[in-house]
Parts: structure tokens; sequence; C-alpha cells
């Protein structure tokens, strides 16, 4: 629980993470940024397909439309929160020296993404009104 306060601390304080470890070659952190911006890019997604349902699905019943809607956005919010994490955890490895932080994050997301899929595909299916 303390390394996770002081990777938070971190996030709002990146020039902190200098005082560890030695500069990486600057291509490998321009390519941790570059996974970090993916990361966003795919929380804005996941955010905006949580508003897509919940606006144009409106002939859905609403705890379907609901549910969906609020897994779409959990997982957006989750994912932007990770994608600063991840980023502040491999910025301090590279730092280090050590092995990149291993995460089932990936695995997690791919999860729900698939589940409100599947969801989508019964609603299709089974009508709007069922």
């Amino acid at each position: 629980m303390i390394a996770f306060v002081r990777n938070v601390r971190l996030w709002f304080a990146p020039e902190d993470v200098r005082e560890e470890g030695s500069t990486p070659d600057y291509r490998f952190s321009l390519a941790n940024e570059r996974t970090f911006l993916a990361w966003v890019r795919t929380a804005l997604a996941l955010i905006g397909g949580g508003f897509a349902v919940d606006q144009f699905l409106p002939d859905l019943r609403w705890a379907w439309r609901a549910g969906l809607a609020l897994a779409l956005l959990g997982a957006g919010a989750l994912c932007s929160l990770r994608a600063v994490n991840h980023w502040m955890r491999c910025e301090r490895a590279m730092r280090r020296g050590e092995d990149l932080p291993l995460s089932r994050f990936p695995a997690v997301l791919s999860v729900v993404v698939a589940v409100v899929a599947v969801a989508m595909v019964v609603v299709v299916f089974v009508g709007w009104e069922a």
C-alpha cells in the first residue's frame, strides 16, 4: 500500500522520479510515454462507448442500458488510472535497471470488453425491448 501511495504522489510530481537511479535511454522513456497515450486513447474510447450506449439506445431496457454503459464507463475510468500508474512504475523500473512491472490489467480489461460485446450481441439478436 505504501508503494501505491508513493506512486500516486509521483503522478503529480514526475520530476521527483529523477532522484532514482540513472536516466534511461530517451527512446525507452518515449516508448513508455507512447504506451501511456495508447492506454489513454483506449480509456477515451471506452468512455465514449459508455455514453453512446446510454444515449443512442433509448429503446433498450433501462437495466441493460445502464449496466452496459456503466461497465464501459467504469472500464474507461480504471484504464485511465491504470495508464498513469503503469507509466510511473515503468519509468521507475527503467531508471533502477529493474525488470518492467507485470500486470494482469490488460487481461481483465479484455474480459470486461468481451463480456460487454457478448451482451450487446445478445441484445441485438433478442431485440431491443426484450
